[in-house]
């Protein structure tokens, strides 16, 4: 079990570093765009993107690499069944490309971003919704429509910002046509995240991680992540739909039961955090509020779970390697209380 735990520790940390905010991938420093080692990083994203158009996840792409590595990555250019947008695969290379080909005006970045948006368009469900991965899959559950881990809400607002000419998404880095494909494919895309809220009591609430793609239910994916009420990745998808410049009356229902639920279900006077290495919740009087990561589809309460995929109330009914492996509560949807108060002023 310890074992397990620190691999488990490890994968998590490697995934951490990918996000770092002091990722190169993420510059905004202009005179790092223009310098030779964002040239080699740029040329490294290009040679890791695949004959997809997207990306694989997890891969520290601005890592100097040896020629016998090149070449790997070279020989697995059609690649169909790694291509995502899941932690933040994807979305995040296109927008290194953008921001290089703004600062250098070399083609390359150009043609590279064009053909990730047409990965991202061909990617789309009849219904507006998008999966993890695309072409194919290697897990059955990859299908589903993805909100988690903000999948689908960085795609959505990628796409947004190039159709509205957002920096660095501005000139002519994309032509008229394929920001027309980008706005109707964000349209789409609001009505899928419309059409999957979850109604209970005749009242829209949040949604889950994952919905079917055919039928737009609640839908599990790995042993631990069951169809539930999910709050992290629904605070985003609210915080998208109150972007929305003249919402209509679907898009403000959707958005009051969505904070009605926030708030109804919000855990108060308790804490989230580890002790001695394990991950506690216990109570803390005065600290704002939390919200389980899951609620059961049934009576709304939170659940906790392991690897044996039944659910369970407390986090000391589960392994370690759970129970200190994944986030079960989070704070996140507080920034929505202030936002949500401004669009109430405005709408």
């Amino acid at each position: 079990m310890r074992k397990i735990t620190l691999i488990a520790g490890l994968f998590l940390c490697i995934c951490a570093q990918a996000q770092k905010k002091d990722n190169p991938l993420r510059s905004k420093d202009e005179s790092f765009l223009k310098s030779e080692e964002a040239a080699r990083i740029g040329d490294q994203v290009l040679l890791w993107q695949r004959n997809t158009g997207g990306w694989p996840k997890n891969v520290d792409m601005a890592k100097p690499m040896t020629d016998e590595e090149k070449a790997k990555v070279l020989a697995d250019k059609d690649l169909t069944k790694d291509s995502t947008t899941d932690n933040n695969a994807t979305t995040t290379q296109m927008t290194f490309l953008a921001r290089l080909y703004k600062a250098t005006g070399e083609t390359k970045y150009r043609e590279g971003f064009r053909k990730a948006v047409e990965y991202l368009l061909s990617g789309q469900y009849p219904n507006g919704g998008w999966p993890q991965f695309w072409p194919e899959v290697k897990v059955a559950y990859a299908k589903h429509i993805t909100y988690n881990d903000n999948a689908m809400y960085n795609t959505m607002v990628l796409l947004r910002d190039i159709y509205e000419g957002k920096e660095p998404y501005d000139g002519d880095l994309v032509d008229k046509a394929l920001r027309k494909k980008a706005k109707k494919a964000f349209k789409k895309g609001v009505d899928c995240i419309l059409a999957t809220q979850i109604v209970r009591n005749g009242e829209p609430t949040v949604w889950c991680q994952q919905h079917d793609e055919k039928t737009l239910e609640p839908a599990p994916a790995r042993a631990f992540e069951l169809a539930s009420f999910c709050s992290a990745e629904s605070a985003r998808l609210l915080s998208l739909l109150m972007d929305i410049p003249k919402p209509n009356k679907k898009v403000k229902r959707a958005i009051n039961g969505g904070m009605k639920w926030f708030d109804t279900y919000k855990i108060t006077d308790m804490k989230f955090h580890k002790v001695d290495g394990n991950a506690v919740l216990e109570k803390s009087p005065g600290a704002k509020p939390i919200w389980a990561r899951y609620y059961d589809l049934e009576n709304c309460e939170p659940f906790v779970c392991d690897r044996d995929g039944i659910p369970r109330k407390s986090l000391d009914e589960i392994g370690a390697e759970r129970r200190n492996g994944y986030a079960w509560y989070t704070d996140d949807p507080n920034f929505l209380y202030k936002k949500y108060k401004k669009w109430l002023d405005k709408h």
